[in-house]
Parts: C-alpha cells; structure tokens; sequence
C-alpha cells in the first residue's frame, strides 16, 4: 500500500472516531512520526496532502529539514526526547512535544530567543521507569514557567501510555485530560497530544488535539 492510501486510511480512522464521539474531526491535528524514514518518504506524503511531521532525534530533523526546505509548508514537529545539549538543533522546529523538565525549557528559551515556538509539556502518568515525561505533580510548574516565557507559547500537555494495553491506555488518555482541565487558564485552551497508530480512537475519544501516527502511515521502520 503506498504512502498516500495509508494516509487516506488514517483520515479515514480519524474522521470515524471523531464521529462516534461528537466532535469535529478538523479539531484533530494529524502528525505523521517520519522518524528513520527517508526524506522521499515524506515528499510523497506532502504530496498526498500532510503538513505536519514529527521527528524524534534532533540531528534527523536538522538533516531532512535542509533536504526538504523546498517543501515551503513542512510543519515539523519534535516529539522525542531532548538533551539540553541538542537544543540548537530544533531552528526548523515549529512545536516541541517532549518538554520535560524546568532545566530543558530554560535551555531552549534561551537558545531560541527571537524565535517563537509552541511546547507540549510531556507527563509520565503510567510511571513506566523506560518512559521519559514529568511527574504528574511536577508538571505545574513547568507549565507555568512556559506560559512566562518569551519565545516558547505552552500550548498543553502530551503523554505516552503502555504499549499494548488498550484499556490502560484510555485510563492514561482520561487522566491526562482531566490534568489539562485542573490546569486550564481563563478562555485558555490546553491540547492534548495523546494517541499513535494502535490507539488514536481511544485518544480521540477523550480529548486528543495532535495525534502521533508513524507505522500506520509510513509501515515499519
């Protein structure tokens, strides 16, 4: 199946889930996780009609932004995680998804000063050890500390839930919604970047803004 069916097929998945829960399905942000494809692969999807593109690992994004800066409308996004010491490395960077900790923020506030760009501040709530994120108690005061900030714009909450377990999963999703609502400002609205390719309907259901989708656009790596 090529590129473009795969993401025909997505749509279509995202269309249906948001359906059975009442919403809007224009109110799903589809980001296409392109990590350790080539930069053919996502020509062939920006051709198809996607926009955004998420990147795990700072040098790949760094090295297929300047091979696709053609490609006038590429909406990259990060969503892997950050060491301080890579944070220069995110210039072609629109949205950053995996802000963990106050010590990163600072860091990219400080590297990108003059440049704006959006931060999801990741939540660790299934509390797997392998698993990167912010305690669910630590993630106040980094969502405060964006929303002081010059350059970055806190634009809400991201999480990752066990693999495989999709009622754990949507135990994970409804905790990480109901975390948004306790921290929502006044007229303030905090997105969701929750769901990937095996549970972006659960996702959906309970609020998703952004889903994450890299096998079931792209196949395997």
């Amino acid at each position: 199946m090529s590129i473009a069916a795969r993401l025909t097929a997505v749509r279509a998945r995202i269309d249906d889930a948001a359906r059975a829960c009442g919403r809007n399905s224009a109110e799903v942000k589809l980001i296409a996780v392109s990590k350790r494809h080539p930069p053919e692969a996502i020509a062939e999807a920006y051709a198809a009609g996607q926009r955004a593109f998420g990147e795990n690992y700072a040098q790949e994004l760094v090295t297929k932004a300047g091979e696709l800066s053609h490609l006038a409308e590429l909406d990259w996004h990060f969503v892997g995680h950050l060491q301080t010491n890579k944070v220069n490395l995110l210039a072609a960077c629109h949205t950053i998804h995996s802000i963990d900790s106050l010590h990163l923020a600072a860091a990219i506030e400080k590297k990108h000063a003059g440049r704006p760009m959006r931060a999801f501040v990741e939540v660790n709530l299934s509390g797997e050890p392998a698993k990167t994120g912010c305690t669910e108690a630590g993630a106040p005061c980094i969502v405060e500390y964006l929303r002081r900030a010059g350059h970055l714009t806190f634009a809400g909450l991201m999480t990752m839930p066990p693999a495989g377990d999709a009622v754990a999963a949507g135990a994970i999703f409804a905790r990480l919604a109901a975390l948004a609502q306790t921290m929502r400002g006044n007229d303030e609205i905090v997105e969701l970047s929750m769901g990937m390719s095996d549970d972006l309907e659960s996702a959906i259901a309970h609020g998703a803004t952004h889903v994450r989708v890299g096998t079931a656009i792209f196949g395997p790596r």
